[in-house]
């Protein structure tokens, strides 16, 4: 529908064996059952934002976004991880999947931040130079390592059966969402032809942070004062530790770049910024079955329906 503007936006996530959509005020859960069944959860968001409204403001909702959606993924992934077991199957306790997450965040700031950052310095010192945090060509090297670390990461998980299929529905998520962005019948012949890749996804978001820190960390660290804090080993933990600081400002940036560049899609520049995020998709998003659009388009008109309760005036 040329022209079409939706009356809001609305994001979302793939997880196992469904998907979550959030929009303005609420978010559902759409998750296939092993009995071929759709179980679906819908709620409120409750946002900061609505109690603090400041935090609409251009450069304060990044972060903020940035932690609900971290926080409501976790929740959707824990009902979708329960949800898709067999009766007969073991569920997984409150411990557990908190011990899981534990356990992926203590990697990521490893394989991420911690690595990245002390290899560069030995890349440095292979070609006789001296690399320090205070170079440009440091976080050049430290941003380069980060991105084939993650694009190795995506593309060795994309052989495991499930994480495949996780891929799979987050290509209905995006196939979903610009059926509706494009005011069409939520059906599955018109998600079908839509594309697996949209410019407001996570995976471009990612891309953006890691670009933009290369920039953020070239300007402030000669501006700090020199950060030897005894070793080589814990000088390296303090400034990855305010690298990780500092991560909040980029996202703020980084959120404005995605969001600008997701409303001007054909603008050379917008263009530009985004092909990095919409390349790395071809790994993350991969073509669903009709099934799996199915679940993504239940979610939807879950998440649809909510917000049409919710905009009706009170008799």
């Amino acid at each position: 529908m040329s022209g079409y503007q939706p009356p809001y936006p609305v994001g979302g996530q793939a997880v196992i064996e469904g998907v979550m959509m959030r929009a303005k005020h609420t978010y559902a859960i759409a998750v296939k059952r092993p009995d071929g069944s759709i179980t679906i959860k819908e709620d409120r968001l409750h946002t900061l934002a609505e109690r603090y409204p400041f935090l609409h403001w251009p450069f304060f909702r990044g972060p903020v976004v940035l932690l609900e959606a971290l926080i409501y993924g976790i929740k959707a992934l824990s009902f979708s991880a329960q949800a898709s077991l067999d009766e007969e199957e073991e569920q997984l306790s409150p411990w557990s999947m908190a011990l899981t997450i534990v356990f992926a965040c203590t990697m990521a700031i490893f394989f991420f931040g911690l690595l990245p950052h002390y290899l560069s310095g030995w890349v440095g010192w292979l070609w006789g130079a001296d690399l320090t945090v205070n170079n440009f060509t440091f976080h050049v090297v430290d941003g380069i390592l980060k991105i084939v670390f993650f694009l190795l990461y995506v593309w060795s998980i994309s052989f495991v059966d499930d994480i495949r299929r996780v891929f799979e529905y987050h290509g209905a998520e995006h196939k979903s969402i610009f059926t509706f962005e494009a005011g069409e019948p939520l059906t599955v012949e018109n998600a079908r032809k839509h594309e697996i890749w949209h410019p407001r996804c996570g995976t471009s978001f990612i891309l953006v942070v890691l670009l933009t820190s290369i920039l953020v960390f070239t300007v402030l660290f000669p501006l700090l004062p020199v950060l030897q804090v005894g070793g080589r080993l814990t000088t390296n933990l303090v400034q990855v530790g305010i690298k990780i600081l500092l991560m909040f400002p980029i996202a703020a940036v980084s959120y404005e770049i995605i969001r600008l560049g997701s409303r001007h899609t054909n603008h050379p520049l917008c263009k530009l910024v985004l092909w990095p995020g919409l390349l790395t998709q071809r790994l993350t998003a991969r073509e669903p079955s009709d099934e799996q659009l199915e679940v993504a388009l239940e979610a939807l008109r879950a998440v649809i329906n909510q917000e049409e309760v919710l905009s009706r005036p009170m008799s």
